[in-house]
């Protein structure tokens, strides 16, 4: 950490925000194997979120690596770099009063818990997008899978680099046979049972 800097604390707290938004702010951790249905799902929930009038944003894997992390490649050490800078980035909207979703692989349980430790209890929901390996390879949008059985993508997450399944992640949506919209109400049901969101 750079020397001579002091945290500087603001005027306006979370609390304050959040009761400007009308709602809680959290990150919602989509995490899973490529394929999956993170993005998918996550951006579901953002227009459900949004035609409550809720304050939302995506952090999208691919996105971020167009600019904040066009510098990391997918060594599992520059994983945990991608990991702890979109932790950090997830910290701040939060503290903006927004429900952010993050939909990144992030295929390391150490990651998601140094992720999940830079919030406070029950700002961090972990959204375990369940789907087996053999559905994602059979979808494989963006031809990885293709790529990597062809040896022309290395260390690619569920093929030769390992991916670890939460262990008690807040929220499990099993998508294989299930529509996008119904996989998205589930989260919405989790965030509404449990006081994110402000009573209709």
């Amino acid at each position: 950490m750079a020397e001579n800097i002091v945290w500087h604390e603001h005027k306006i707290t979370r609390e304050q925000r959040n009761a400007l938004c009308g709602h809680k702010s959290c990150v919602l951790w989509y995490t899973g194997l490529s394929g999956s249905g993170k993005s998918t799902v996550a951006n579901a929930v953002d227009e459900l979120l949004h035609k409550r009038g809720v304050h939302t944003y995506v952090l999208d894997g691919d996105n971020i690596r167009h600019g904040l992390n066009g510098d990391l490649g997918f060594s599992d050490k520059e994983r945990v770099e991608n990991i702890r800078r979109v932790g950090e980035v997830s910290k701040l909207f939060v503290d903006a009063g927004l429900i952010v979703s993050t939909a990144f692989i992030s295929p390391f349980r150490a990651d998601r818990k140094l992720a999940r430790k830079l919030f406070p209890e029950g700002e961090f929901v972990e959204v375990f997008i369940d789907t087996p390996l053999e559905v994602c390879e059979s979808r494989d949008p963006k031809g990885l899978y293709k790529k990597a059985r062809a040896g022309k993508i290395p260390q690619f997450t569920g093929i030769d680099s390992a991916y670890e399944e939460p262990e008690a992640a807040e929220v499990r949506v099993k998508t294989d046979g299930r529509s996008v919209i119904d996989c998205a109400h589930q989260v919405v049901a989790f965030l509404s049972d449990n006081g994110y969101l402000a009573s209709e």
